[in-house]
This record gives C-alpha cells, structure tokens and sequence, in this order.
C-alpha cells in the first residue's frame, strides 16, 4: 500500500506548449506531433525570414523553453520558403549607432553566445537541422545533431565579403571549425565563398541533399526512425554526440565573439547598413512562397 506522499514545496509551473507557441509566434510557427515530436520554422510575417535583434534575443529563449519542457522529444528547426538569412532589418538594428557598447554587448554578445549555447546545453531531445533556404547563419540549422539540406540553396558565410567587414567569430566559426576539415573552414570563413547542396555533404556539414519538395517529408521519416527508440536511450545519445560541440563552445565561442564585437568597434561597422545577399547568390526574382503544406 502507498502512502500519501507530502512535500514541502511544488515544482515550479513551466509554461505549457501552448503557451510557448503564443509567446514565440512571432518569430516561429511551432507544431508539435502526438509524440512530442516539435517543429520550428523561422519566419517574418509568415513569410521569409529577416533577420532581426528580435530574433536573435529569441533563439536562445526558444531553445532553452523547449528544451526544458518534458513532453517534447525531438526538435526539428527549419526557415520558410527558399531563403535562410539574406537580410537584415534595418530598423531593428538601429540601436546598435545610437549605443553601440551597449547594444554590442547586450543583444550581440549576450544573445549571440545565448543563441548557440542554448541549442547545445540547454537540449535533452535529438534535434534535426533542416537547411531549407539560401544565405548565412547556417549555424543554426548545422549545429543540431542531425542535418540535412534543400537540393537547391546555395549557402555561405558573409561575414568578410566587401560591405561587411565584419569578423567571423560568432558561431559560424564553431560550427564550421568543428565539422569541416580546418583547411577548408579557413577557406570559407576567410573569403565568404558560396557552398552548393554537393559541398554540404563533401565537406561534412549535412549527412543529406533532398528534393526540396520531399525535404519535410524526409525531415519526418527520420523523426519517426528516432521516434521507434527506446526514448532513454534515444535522449542519452543525443548527449553523447553532442559532447564535441560543447567542448568546441567552451574552448572558443566566448573569445572567438569577443574578437568579432572588437572588430566591428575597430571597422565602425553597422548591422542596419549590411548589404543584402539577395544578387550576390543570384535569387533575384526567385524567392519562394512560405511553404505553409510542408509543416505538420
């Protein structure tokens, strides 16, 4: 026979799925599946994303409520439509002339670190990166455990291109650092060259290039492989495999953001006056519908 079990305090109330989904909607449309299986897709105004200080005060948040709630089990993040980060939002970034130390510090460097950090410490769930669209901040997609990409996109690191001078020392630079060979991430972090859907999987960054019309569908049938585990086990070796990325975080993210935010100092180098990389990566006239079917 059990005995009535009293404690003297209550766990603390952690908002509900739902809750969460109101709270983010700006930024994410959020779903989740019976089996706790979640999807994240970035979007500005239901559309493609742009990239704002707004956002990026939200990654973290996002990922740290998510990860901490109990009933989700997998997360899949992913953006709308063919774009990834081509833009940012000019308004948004403004702060960053009027007080750039406290802006810098604030919502890059705190956010910045926060947004990678949490995606990494703050996750007991296998996460799956789904690469859909063109441009930079790729990091977000391929630092999740698992990632796959759209046959179509073309993806690089901007930050040295003319125009935006900026250091890369957020965390593109762990991410690439960690996954390619350093040869090559010197390569691409030094000269903003392009990446095809090919150059994802010979250089280690994506294990698959999928239709862009399957890639959901794909994104889902690994979800349901995973989703057939022992869900113990299945949490465990998330944590395993995530061990070099943590290292990778505690050995660079701290200083390798710090040289960036003095760089930026040292160049007088503004977010809000960032070309867009819309011509550079040839998608003028091709930027895609948000692709509201593909997300269940």
């Amino acid at each position: 026979m059990s005995k009535e079990r009293i404690t003297n305090a209550s766990y603390v109330k952690w908002p509900s799925f739902e809750e969460i989904q109101e709270m983010f909607k700006e930024h994410f449309i959020i779903t989740r599946r019976e089996d706790g299986v979640v999807t994240v897709r970035m979007h500005c105004k239901g559309g493609p994303l742009i990239w704002s200080m707004e956002l990026h005060d939200a990654i973290g948040k996002l990922w740290r409520m998510l990860g901490t709630d109990r009933e989700t089990e997998m997360i899949i993040f992913t953006g709308t439509g063919n774009i990834w980060v081509t833009d940012f939002e000019a308004a948004s970034w403004a702060p960053e002339g009027d007080d750039p130390g406290l802006t810098r510090y604030n919502h890059m460097f705190v956010d910045g670190r926060r947004m990678i950090i949490t995606m990494i410490q703050d996750v007991e769930v296998p996460t799956l990166g789904v690469l859909s669209g063109s441009g930079g901040h790729t990091e977000l997609a391929l630092m999740c455990d698992l990632a796959i990409a759209a046959d179509d996109i073309v993806v690089l690191d901007p930050h040295m291109l003319p125009g935006t001078n900026n250091v890369p020392g957020d965390g593109i630079h762990s991410c690439f650092m960690e996954l390619m060979p350093p040869r090559f991430a010197a390569w691409y972090l030094m000269t903003g060259d392009k990446m095809y859907p090919q150059d994802l999987v010979r250089l280690g960054l994506v294990s698959e290039i999928v239709p862009r019309e399957k890639l959901m569908d794909r994104a889902y049938e690994i979800a349901d492989m995973l989703m057939a585990q022992n869900r113990v086990a299945r949490r465990l070796t998330s944590q395993l495999v995530r061990r070099p990325w943590k290292k990778r975080i505690a050995d660079d993210l701290d200083m390798a953001f710090g040289t960036e935010m003095f760089g930026m100092f040292c160049a007088d180098e503004l977010h809000s006056e960032l070309l867009s990389m819309i011509k550079y990566l040839g998608l003028e006239g091709k930027i895609d519908p948000p692709l509201q079917g593909k997300i269940r």
